[in-house]
């Protein structure tokens, strides 16, 4: 019995030391030139219909359930999705818009897990086109801080981020 408690109490200390250890926060981020005026990238980027366009979690399901309430492109706007288990649940909410700046937006997972990230996309004039920005930080919550010891956010959603960017600049320089 004495073992057994040694062991229990090992773990927990094994975990706390863990949970204090691991990272509290993730940024995740991409960019990528598109050689077109920065308001029409920008007034493009505000829709969240149009994200279904490039976003590469779109392509995951093409049979995903798709709501919308409120006014496309403007702050309030929500878009909330069911899908496949590649895509999950949740919904996306316009949260602020910085006009030619940034569009700010909060997801909310609900499946296959619950939690909450703040997205961004920032346009920056570059030469004759712009510069678009896209990413998301979040902090992470016991029990994922642990599994961030062995996970990396940036990398996890890198590839789809710059698969998304590069669809963008496809249909916005067409």
């Amino acid at each position: 019995m004495t073992t057994f408690l040694y062991i229990i109490v090992a773990l927990i200390i094994l975990i706390a030391v863990l949970h204090l250890l691991a990272p509290k926060n993730y940024d995740a981020s991409r960019s990528i030139f598109i050689n077109k005026p920065l308001p029409e990238v920008f007034q493009y980027l505000k829709s969240l219909k149009d994200q279904d366009n490039w976003s590469p979690w779109a392509e995951k399901d093409p049979n995903m359930n798709k709501t919308f309430t409120g006014v496309d492109g403007e702050v309030g706007c929500i878009s909330a999705w069911v899908g496949n288990k590649d895509v999950g649940e949740g919904e996306q909410e316009i949260t602020g818009i910085e006009e030619n700046k940034e569009i700010k937006s909060q997801l909310r997972f609900l499946k296959p897990f619950k939690s909450t990230s703040n997205a961004y996309l920032r346009v920056e004039k570059e030469g004759d086109g712009t510069k678009v920005i896209w990413g998301f930080t979040g902090e992470n919550k016991f029990p994922m801080t642990i599994m961030m010891l062995f996970m990396n956010m940036d990398k996890m959603v890198g590839k789809d981020f710059e698969y998304g960017l590069n669809k963008l600049k496809g249909i916005l320089e067409k």
